[in-house]
């Protein structure tokens, strides 16, 4: 469709967000499971419930100009979540992930914010007060949470990730158990093969000297 004003504009911008948005929804859930920072999973956790409350307002703008909020994909927010996707899929050390996983979401924040941003300038420029407060309400809650993520980041855990192997009794007790975990699970299974192969020895051992 060929946009002939700033108004046809905003309501294409509308629609790009709304489908950032649901695309989100789909994608915190893998990255809320992959995380391995309990702050990290508590910070996207609560960033899913602001942006299923980003799309209600999305949606009562778009109502108000009646407008459906469908019909547009926006593929610049699915390219950033294919990254983090596939950082996922990767599988990194769990420090190295929990990093690589804030700085994807970062980017997707300052997606949304320079997205918001415009739509709420545009909004004020057309008249529709109301439509650039709602949208402001949403810009404040991105940006609340890209600096949640850059001091959780810079605070904790970036430096985990730098150094990764340092004294467990260093690091936040729940990571430093969960590790922990990780290590006493990995040497009962190598135990139990030692023990298997030690069995199997003897069995031999005991095979040849009947034979003579």
């Amino acid at each position: 469709m060929e946009m002939e004003s700033l108004k046809e504009l905003y309501v294409d911008e509308l629609k790009d967000l709304w489908s950032a948005e649901t695309q989100i929804t789909k994608a915190l859930p893998k990255m809320i499971k992959a995380a391995t920072s309990p702050k990290l999973k508590k910070a996207f956790n609560t960033h899913l419930k602001q942006t299923e409350r980003h799309i209600k307002r999305l949606e009562r703008i778009c109502k108000e100009l009646d407008e459906s909020p469908r019909g547009k994909k926006c593929v610049g927010m699915e390219g950033l979540l294919k990254e983090g996707s596939e950082l996922i899929k990767e599988k990194p050390e769990a420090e190295v992930l929990d990093a690589g996983l804030i700085a994807a979401a970062q980017h997707v924040e300052h997606y949304e914010m320079a997205g918001y941003g415009c739509v709420r300038t545009w909004a004020r420029q057309l008249g529709e007060d109301g439509h650039a407060d709602l949208l402001q309400e949403t810009l404040d809650e991105e940006e609340l949470t890209d600096k949640l993520l850059t001091d959780l980041a810079v605070s904790e855990i970036n430096i985990e990730a730098e150094n990764p192997e340092e004294d467990e009794d260093e690091k936040p007790a729940s990571r430093s158990r969960a590790k922990k975990a990780s290590k006493k699970s990995a040497k009962s299974s190598r135990s139990a093969a030692d023990s298997e192969d030690q069995e199997s020895d003897e069995a031999v051992g005991a095979g040849s000297s009947s034979s003579y």
